[in-house]
């Protein structure tokens, strides 16, 4: 079964027809335009197929990818194939719920410093946590493990950890951290949940943070406001950072990041409870940013990566965000900062985990029923 094949998308046409947007999935900018590529043109390479819940992969510099499972797991593949290979000395996880090992990144200078980070739901005594851990490796042995965070206050909860890790262009380490169902408590700068923070690659606090020094606020705090943000990408040719999270019944965003703002969770939602019920009112509000997109019903995003790659024409500054819930990949189109269409790609393949460009530019993905991983290979 860990075989690799290619199938053309033609081999299962109904299943990986590339679809335009649902005329049911609202927008904030009206109507969506049609898509400008022919995203036939490539065909699907499945390199692995035995993941229970994949979450992140990275790849290092020396061809060798990893990619976590959320029981507590890092794979190790090379040449698209898996090795049989696992790390060894992985710290415990809180692999309950929706909680585990999740993320998983390379310092932007990893050449130098050798650091290596994941995000993980850590137990802790009163329940679990988001922590941040950094780590080098000798062979495929981890070392030199510090947590560089941890997410407070603790709480029993299950669900909602978040959790993605991106930096951007001078070396800042950005993570999420989703709201463990506290919802009053997101709107308030004295808990770590509902949020995305910004530090340095130690941990330390950055002076320049936007509540740094404000009474009781945690100064790590970058954005607030979130409900559970699954996605995160940095795109360094705008150096602008991209967020998906989802929302409750309906009401998943997409949301430019920017320094200080409230994205408004649970004040304001597209979404509504699960019993059918009013959340709130209020899908807009003073003070609160809106999102660049939103999903009703929800896609379910989780993981996403913005392509730079010339491999994929007409694709160039495009979103591609994984879908649990509608196992879709949604290419997103924009134009500057505003949405302006999408596309389904890859229908009914599984539910879509994480998507990455790796370094040579081809857009890998993995996803969990099943649990497969693979890799978009352009025709010529």
């Amino acid at each position: 079964m860990n075989k690799a094949f290619l199938f053309s998308l033609s081999f299962v046409l109904p299943a990986l027809l590339v679809l335009s947007l649902s005329s049911n999935c609202q927008t904030q900018t009206g109507s969506a335009q049609q898509p400008t590529s022919d995203s036939s043109q490539f065909t699907v390479e499945k390199l692995y197929g035995d993941f229970a819940n994949p979450w992140g992969m990275v790849w290092l510099p020396d061809g060798r990818m990893l990619v976590t499972e959320r029981a507590g797991e890092i794979l190790v593949f090379k040449n698209d194939k898996f090795t049989g290979e696992k790390l060894v000395g992985v710290p415990k996880v809180f692999s309950q719920g929706q909680g585990g090992l999740l993320d998983i990144k390379l310092h932007p200078d990893y050449n130098k410093t050798k650091w290596i980070y994941i995000s993980y739901s850590k137990p802790v005594e009163g329940g679990a946590t988001t922590a941040i851990m950094r780590f080098k490796l000798a062979g495929n042995q981890l070392t030199d493990k510090q947590d560089i965070y941890m997410a407070k206050p603790f709480l029993k909860a299950d669900f909602h950890f978040g959790s993605r890790i991106v930096f951007d262009k001078k070396g800042f380490l950005y993570f999420s951290s989703g709201e463990r169902g506290t919802q009053p408590k997101v709107q308030e700068l004295d808990n770590d949940h509902g949020k995305i923070h910004r530090v340095y690659d130690d941990g330390r606090i950055p002076a320049d943070n936007p509540f740094v020094g404000q009474k009781n606020a945690h100064g790590s705090i970058w954005t607030y406001g979130h409900r559970n943000p699954q996605g995160m990408v940095y795109d360094a040719a705008t150096d602008r950072i991209w967020a998906v999270e989802h929302g409750p019944k309906g009401g998943d965003e997409l949301n430019l990041i920017e320094k200080g703002k409230n994205y408004g969770w649970p004040k304001t939602s597209y979404g509504i409870n699960y019993d059918g019920t009013i959340l709130t009112q209020f899908k807009e509000m003073e003070g609160v940013t809106n999102p660049t997109r939103y999903w009703v019903p929800s896609i379910g995003p989780c993981g996403m990566t913005i392509v730079t790659s010339d491999k994929y024409p007409g694709w160039k500054g495009n979103l591609l965000v994984g879908a649990l819930a509608f196992r879709h990949i949604a290419r997103v189109q924009l134009d500057g900062t505003t949405y302006v269409t999408e596309e389904k790609l890859l229908q009914d393949v599984g539910r879509f985990r994480a998507v990455a460009q790796s370094p040579d530019g081809f857009i890998y993905a993995i996803t969990e029923g099943p649990g497969l991983l693979i890799k978009l290979i352009p025709k010529k």
